[in-house]
């Protein structure tokens, strides 16, 4: 189970065992390089720890504890959990910012105590039937052992083909869970009883009028993000960046880099078709800074071909189809660092996908006449289909799928792909009647509840921290930078930050149809124009091309009538009508495809039953 993560910790290997209790690590080594082994223990050696991630903030921790009376015998933040343990049990997870996932066992309670850091940078998985509990950063560390059932989750299954990932605490396989962000977890080995409890939640405001000025908050936002970004520099070993030439990421480069006694590393990645390339905009960045900026051309030839070794890297379908640049951006910069800081939480904290300006302008179709709505959408539906980056044509269609239905669950299959009606004709009949009756919504409904949010948007941006954010950019992340050994830090991500910018006014987020209002305003004091005024593209690849070309013989043999009425699970016949219109280019049907070609591939490797 240890060894195949041997790509997240390629540096060192670590066992202890006790009799039935096992602990095991993999370790890439980034901070305390000489003394930092793991499963590390205390002083009598009666706590033992293994853990993923950083402590950021492990100098001032340490130091409150050692005024407390603890000895350190290491330079690494990993001992500061053990000792926090130690001193306040549950409630030292307070003390923490960083990124973490980390098991503790307490010899002497016979206790066994997880936790995962609040926004879920770092994931955690486990199993527990009663009598056994595993657990394990990735999925595949678990299917290691026979025990573990690979049986399929068809409601996870009924979530992904709708929102393009599994939401936590669920997993594509039946037996496994993932443990939430912000909480924690806790083994009572001897009474065989599990506790979960969360310690964090993003603060929520329902309508915040401010108390200052805009000037002021913007100061602030300043202040406090390069704070964030300070700590994420603490590492024995340089730190680089990925530089997209978006302003989230410019932004974190700008502050990094005046932190630096050195120019800053920054790695781009370049595609030759320019209608999805933004390396002319990082390389406009990079030259402002000074930063030493190393940019890396590839064709849409070598994302297909790297497109199996993608999918070895995921255990469960993911169907965001920029894993594929995240992963040639990993192995890039992974030959020069071992860390490296992104842009990833600026477009959920200050609504920056397009989809924020849509839920504003759906108001406007909503007052529409019955009849003008049903004429708009038949004109839709005629419109020619265009395979080109975000097209007029693929936005008005994917604005319309979500008519009739409220705005939260609108809002998801704006950036999702099957529908209710869809999967009823995609699923066999037998998986079918499992699913109907269950609602695909429930996490987001949840999650609504929790949140007691009655603005739109703030709700709207809340749904997507706790969902598309941790569950599927974060995994995104995390999965392709580990599968090259590189750790990536996310300043947005700072819990501190988060709270900050979770209680903003919310017309300082997206005012009229500007996102990221205040954050631009912020980076208009450090970037050119050009850059804090662009129009947003996404990491986007030609997947709608692809099937017609590069990729048409893999769609065609992974969604065949052969293979898919062996396996069960999707009526041939309805998956083949997408296929043919696609081809055909009667319908732009690259996200349906896409998602059903992930699960495919995830399916070949892992082997799930569905019984």
């Amino acid at each position: 189970m240890r060894d195949t993560l041997t790509p997240r910790g390629p540096d060192e290997a670590g066992v202890y065992l006790d009799g039935n209790v096992g602990l095991a690590s993999r370790r890439l080594s980034i901070i305390g390089l000489a003394d930092g082994q793991q499963p590390m223990t205390n002083e009598d050696q009666s706590v033992w720890v293994v853990y993923n991630g950083e402590i950021y903030n492990f100098h001032v921790v340490r130091h409150y504890l050692e005024s407390r009376g603890h000895q350190f015998k290491t330079h690494s933040d990993t001992e500061v959990i053990l000792h926090g343990y130690e001193e306040e049990g549950p409630d030292c997870l307070a003390r923490f910012n960083g990124m973490f996932a980390f098991a503790l066992y307490d010899k002497k309670a016979r206790q066994l105590f997880l936790a995962r850091d609040r926004l879920g940078v770092k994931p955690l998985h486990y199993v527990w039937d009663g009598q056994r509990f595993q657990f394990a950063s990735e999925i595949k560390a678990l299917l290691r052992d026979p025990s573990v059932s690979r049986e399929l989750d068809v409601f996870s299954l009924s979530k992904f083909l709708t929102y393009e990932y599994v939401p936590a605490p669920h997993s594509i396989f039946r037996a496994i869970h993932k443990l939430e962000p912000g909480h924690w977890l806790a083994l009572d080995i001897g009474g065989r009883r599990l506790t979960k409890q969360r310690y964090w939640d993003v603060p929520l405001l329902d309508d915040n009028l401010g108390y200052k000025r805009e000037e002021d908050y913007r100061d602030e936002l300043s202040s406090r993000l390069e704070d964030a970004v300070r700590l994420r520099l603490v590492s024995d070993v340089p730190v680089g960046i990925f530089l997209s030439g978006g302003i989230d990421s410019s932004t974190v480069a700008a502050l990094a880099n005046k932190q630096q006694a050195s120019p800053l590393l920054a790695f781009t990645i370049g595609f030759e078709d320019k209608s999805f390339d933004e390396s002319g905009y990082a390389g406009v960045v990079g030259k402002k800074l000074g930063v030493d900026h190393r940019v890396e051309t590839f064709s849409y030839g070598k994302m297909c071909e790297i497109l199996p070794r993608v999918a070895d890297s995921l255990d469960e379908p993911l169907a965001d189809a920029s894993v594929l640049p995240t992963f040639l951006l990993s192995e890039f910069a992974g030959r020069h660092v071992k860390v490296v800081m992104g842009g990833d939480g600026g477009d959920e904290l200050f609504a920056g996908y397009p989809t924020y300006q849509a839920l504003k302008l759906i108001r406007y179709y909503d007052i529409l006449p019955h009849e003008l709505r049903a004429l708009l959408l038949r004109a839709a539906q005629r419109l020619p289909v265009s395979h080109s980056y975000f097209s007029f044509d693929f936005k008005l269609k994917q604005l319309l799928r979500g008519a009739g239905v409220s705005r939260e669950i609108m809002f998801f299959l704006w950036t999702g792909s099957f529908n209710e009606g869809e999967k009823r004709d995609l699923l066999t009949p037998e998986l079918w009647r499992e699913v109907k009756g269950q609602n695909t919504f429930e996490d987001l409904f949840d999650y609504i509840k929790r949140s007691n949010l009655k603005n739109e948007m703030e709700r709207a941006l809340y749904l997507m921290t706790k969902l598309y954010l941790q569950d599927d950019v974060l995994v995104k992340v995390d999965r392709m930078s580990m599968a090259n050994s590189l750790e990536v830090r996310a300043p947005y991500l700072d819990y501190t930050f988060v709270e900050f910018a979770a209680q903003l006014p919310t017309n300082l987020k997206i005012r009229r149809l500007k996102t990221k209002y205040l954050l631009k305003q912020a980076a208009a004091t450090l970037l050119p124009r050009e850059i804090t005024h662009r129009r947003k593209k996404g990491f986007g690849v030609p997947v709608g091309r692809w099937i017609l070309g590069d990729l048409r013989d893999m769609f065609q043999d992974y969604l065949s009538e052969t293979r898919l009425r062996r396996e069960g699970v999707f009526n041939p016949a309805f998956v083949s009508s997408l296929l043919s219109d696609h081809l055909a280019r009667r319908r732009d049907n690259r996200k349906l495809l896409w998602t059903l070609l992930t699960f495919e591939l995830w399916r070949e490797r892992w082997y799930p039953s569905t019984a």
